[in-house]
C-alpha cells in the first residue's frame, strides 16, 4: 500500500504539493510522538494497577503499603505519558 492511496481519507494531502509542505511532517511527527509515547505508560499503569489487585486478594492486611507504592508508580508512569504530550505539542506548535 502506498502513501497515494490513502489520499481520501487524508485531507491535507489532497492538495498539489502538499508532500513539500512543513505542517504535514509535523502533523504526522506529533501524531507519532504522542502515539508511542502514550503507549508505554498505559501498558504500564494496566499492568501495575493489576498487579496491586491480585497482591490485594492475596494479602488485604498489607493494604497501606501495596496502594502507597501503586500511586507512586502510576504516578510516575503518568509523567512520562505527560512528557511524551509536551513533545508532541512542541513538535506541533514550535518546530
Amino acid at each position: 500500500m502506498d502513501i497515494l492511496s490513502l489520499l481520501p481519507f487524508l485531507p491535507f494531502l489532497q492538495e498539489s504539493g502538499a508532500f513539500n509542505n512543513p505542517d504535514v511532517g509535523k502533523a504526522i511527527g506529533a501524531g507519532l510522538a504522542m502515539g508511542i509515547g502514550g503507549l508505554g505508560p498505559a501498558i504500564a499503569i494496566g499492568m501495575l494497577v493489576g498487579k496491586a489487585m491480585e497482591a490485594l486478594g492475596r494479602n488485604p492486611e498489607a493494604r497501606a503499603a501495596i496502594q502507597t507504592n501503586m500511586i507512586l508508580g502510576v504516578a510516575f508512569a503518568e509523567a512520562i505519558g505527560i512528557y511524551a504530550l509536551l513533545s508532541a505539542l512542541i513538535i506541533a506548535f514550535v518546530i
